[in-house]
């Protein structure tokens, strides 16, 4: 069975296109129009990525994102609009894992869920001594990519699985945030060392009792990001 993407846009013709050519790649393609569509279709099918524009009927992308990672860290991105930073920034804090920007090349695109889908291939392939980290009250199950701290469990996104993991296996080594950006993201991945600032702060967020005084993530000032625990 091969990967299974799921394409969200109200323009058709843009619909179309991504999924001609995502067929040529031998990927199954599902499209969805409005938000309401896309949502249950997330939340009645397994997907190995999903394709979200922000500007939908009935829901906003920003919505749907939320909403499926309720239930699911399905890598997802957003289909922004050009040259706006606000909804590449609230992309990224509603849950995405990266941003286009319309109008996009399609080799742009399959680049980029290439990216993602070979990252997930090398962890499924990844042979781990240790599966599970535990660290000053925090547990992360490597192999069920479950995180729970002081017994009670936290939901992060896939990205924010990957940074508090690589984080954690490395304990005290700092990261800058390039670094960062093509050990998570991947060597060939385009984005800018933003997309690590905005998933840094909204992990802290979750697992942090008080984010501006961390317990794990610290920042060492100038360089980037380290775990202690």
């Amino acid at each position: 069975m091969g990967k299974r993407v799921l394409v969200v846009d109200d323009e058709k013709l843009i619909v179309k296109g991504i999924r001609f050519s995502l067929l040529q790649d031998s990927l199954e393609v599902d499209c969805a129009y409005d938000g309401e569509e896309a949502l249950n279709m997330a939340k009645d099918n397994d997907y190995d990525l999903i394709l979200l524009d922000v500007m939908l009927p009935k829901m906003d992308g920003f919505q749907v994102c939320q909403q499926i990672r309720e239930f699911s860290d399905v890598p997802i991105i957003m289909l922004t609009a050009k040259g706006d930073d606000m909804d590449k920034i609230l992309g990224l804090d509603y849950g995405a894992d990266d941003y286009i920007t319309k109008p996009f090349n399609i080799l742009e695109v399959k680049a980029r869920i290439k990216a993602i889908m070979r990252r997930g291939r090398k962890k499924d392939e990844k042979e781990a001594p240790d599966n599970v980290i535990e660290k000053n009250g925090m547990k992360i199950d490597r192999e069920s990519r479950r995180v729970f701290i002081d017994g009670q469990e936290v939901n992060l996104t896939a990205k924010e699985f990957d940074v508090l993991e690589l984080l954690a296996m490395n304990q005290d080594k700092v990261y800058s945030r390039e670094q960062l950006l093509k050990l998570v993201w991947g060597y060939d991945y385009p984005g800018d060392a933003r997309t690590v600032d905005v998933h840094i702060r909204r992990l802290r967020e979750k697992i942090e009792k008080t984010p501006s005084n961390p317990k794990y993530v610290y920042t060492k000032w100038g360089v980037g990001y380290y775990f202690k625990g």
